[in-house]
């Protein structure tokens, strides 16, 4: 998959490294900012404390 992404996009390599670092950068804020606390909220964890 990332050598047929790496085909598709346009430039020379450094610029194409320049957009994988982006989309790379976008996919992670986008886990941390929707997808973990979603799957947080639906999983539920039980709030445990050992004494």
């Amino acid at each position: 998959m990332y050598g047929a992404l790496w085909r598709i996009l346009p430039g020379p390599w450094w610029l194409r490294l320049l957009i994988m670092l982006v989309l790379a950068a976008a996919a992670v804020y986008a886990l941390f900012t929707w997808v973990f606390p979603w799957v947080d909220h639906i999983l539920n964890p039980i709030n445990v404390t050992v004494e």
